[in-house]
């Protein structure tokens, strides 16, 4: 076995969007996870039950800014876009070819058992504590979200994010824009609490 950390998580209404649109949104998922390797470490990523995903890392630092980082890129397609996303750590094993869906051990076990349970918050972790604490609070900031403040934060959340200038060009925004967005999101606030989470041994 070896150690992971594993998301798992849902399409939340996802049978009021249409095939392409729900494409689009695990192709959302999946695109979170690209932008902040390689610090996440060996990344995994699998689709599941239709509307579900899921995605294994072996570096746990930067977890709560891929679950941000996820729900920012969902919310930026619309505002009919969101998961659920259970987190946990612990052992697992994953086969030869590196399938999610063929993955097993205690890791895999409670991430998916915590999806179950999920009820009222989006994202919650299995050890709950001050980390799981952080979660709901981000969870709580980003339902709040239109899809331009989304837009607008989600670059700004890669490991080595652009100047605003560069972020708002890349959106086709004015800077002016782009930080008004980033304030009204809370941007400065989320920054800086995940920064001290990943400052944390």
């Amino acid at each position: 076995m070896a150690y992971f950390c594993v998301l798992t998580g849902d399409i939340v209404a996802s049978t009021r969007l249409s095939t392409s649109e729900l494409s689009a949104a695990l192709d959302a998922i999946e695109g979170a996870a690209e932008a902040l390797r390689p610090a996440l470490g060996a990344a995994h990523f699998a689709r599941n039950r239709g509307d579900g995903w899921q995605i294994a890392i072996t570096e746990p630092r930067h977890q709560a800014r891929l679950a941000v980082l996820i729900e920012a890129e969902l919310r930026a397609l619309g505002e009919a876009f969101s998961t659920r996303i259970a987190i946990a750590e612990g052992d697992g094993t994953l086969p030869a070819d590196g399938d999610l869906n063929g993955a097993s051990g205690p890791v895999f076990t409670a991430s998916g058992q915590l999806l179950d349970s999920l009820e009222g918050p989006r994202i919650a972790h299995a050890a709950g504590g001050a980390l799981g604490a952080a979660l709901r609070l981000f969870d709580h900031l980003s339902e709040e979200w239109t899809p331009a403040q989304a837009r607008a934060i989600a670059p700004m959340l890669r490991i080595k994010p652009p100047t605003q200038t560069a972020a708002a060009s890349e959106i086709g925004i004015t800077r002016q824009s782009l930080a008004q967005a980033l304030a009204s999101a809370a941007y400065p606030a989320i920054v800086e609490a995940l920064a001290m989470i990943e400052e944390t041994p």
